[in-house]
């Protein structure tokens, strides 16, 4: 079977906190051989069992700082007193070979990235079927005091009004459903016609009757 040549894409999945984006990510990256996770360089010190390289780029703040100065990352946010960025170059690397990037971060991420590298971009929001299971979910997960869970529910209805800026929604009411249709999206994106590079080429071997 023929093959052409494409460029590839970066797969952004976002959702509110208990919809169930890092259990569909967790799934696609199992079954999608092409598919690689963006790792982040963070300012946070690295945890029990995490790898440098694999799970984070662990850096100081300073070395942070430069990063952003030199304009070398695609996106990055301050959360908790840390703070989180990923690196222009290793994506953009991926992406000239053909490597497709899963991203699991929120709306201002993706509209960072947006921002840099929009043609390369698929934008995927990850709903909960209802209210209800969201917050029966978030309670059975984290097992937060109420107040705890009230803020997470009232920040998940800001994170949800944001749907209206991505590509493709998905309730996520059953995990293999949801990722079925992840992988159709992400199957369909990479053959559009915009991403094959080798195109041109391939079509006039054609015509030249090869």
């Amino acid at each position: 079977m023929a093959e052409i040549n494409r460029r590839g894409l970066m797969l952004v999945l976002s959702s509110p906190s208990g919809a169930g984006k890092t259990s569909i990510c967790r799934e696609l990256l199992s079954l999608e051989e092409n598919l690689k996770m963006s790792i982040s360089a963070t300012t946070r010190p690295r945890r029990p069992g995490e790898v440098h390289g694999v799970d984070y780029s662990f850096i100081d703040g300073a070395q942070f700082d430069k990063l952003i100065k030199m304009k070398a990352l695609l996106e990055y946010a301050k959360v908790f007193d840390y703070y989180y960025g990923t690196p222009r170059d290793q994506v953009e690397d991926f992406l000239d070979k053909g490597q497709d990037v899963l991203f699991d971060i929120d709306w201002q991420g993706t509209q960072q990235l947006g921002e840099h590298l929009e043609a390369d971009l698929v934008r995927v929001f990850i709903l909960p079927p209802s209210t209800r299971e969201l917050e029966h979910r978030l309670k059975k997960r984290a097992q937060d005091p109420a107040h705890v869970v009230d803020k997470r529910m009232a920040k998940a209805m800001d994170e949800i009004s944001h749907y209206p800026e991505y590509d493709y929604i998905i309730i996520n009411s059953d995990l293999s459903e949801s990722v079925k249709s992840v992988r159709s999206i992400l199957h369909a994106e990479r053959l559009k016609r915009g991403r094959q590079i080798g195109l041109i080429h391939f079509v006039k071997q054609l015509r030249d009757g090869r």
